[in-house]
């Protein structure tokens, strides 16, 4: 089982971007997928999670900006990103949190290489 991210690119001030995880293989459960990122020098932060119920939590930046969805088979998770803005600028990693099979002991993360945002200033 893997994720794939795409989407990712440059985006003048003001852009948009879509950005798509999708993952390969099926497993038993999905607990919640989501959206973190990590600029440069910065650690790695929470842009949105999602579970398959619809409960999500999300950054304050993300407030009228970033939308995230997850697709009826629970394989993709997406991010729309609007009005970018260049602190916006960071590698954004896809999370999926999952349980493999049945007999599975909980739940693991799973994430993606990570997909670039760049916003110049």
């Amino acid at each position: 089982v893997r994720l794939l991210e795409s989407g990712g690119g440059f985006v003048q001030p003001g852009g948009s971007l879509k950005l798509s995880c999708s993952r390969s293989g099926s497993v038993y459960s999905v607990k919640r997928m989501g959206w973190y990122r990590q600029a440069r020098g910065k650690e790695r932060e929470l842009v949105a999670t999602l579970t398959p119920r619809g409960d999500t939590i999300s950054a304050e930046f993300v407030k009228g900006r970033f939308t995230i969805s997850m697709d009826d088979a629970k394989t993709t998770v997406t991010l729309q990103v609007n009005h970018l803005r260049p602190e916006d600028a960071a590698v954004y990693y896809c999370l999926q949190e999952i349980q493999y099979s049945k007999v599975s002991y909980g739940y693991i993360e799973l994430w993606g290489r990570g997909t670039p945002v760049i916003v110049p200033s």
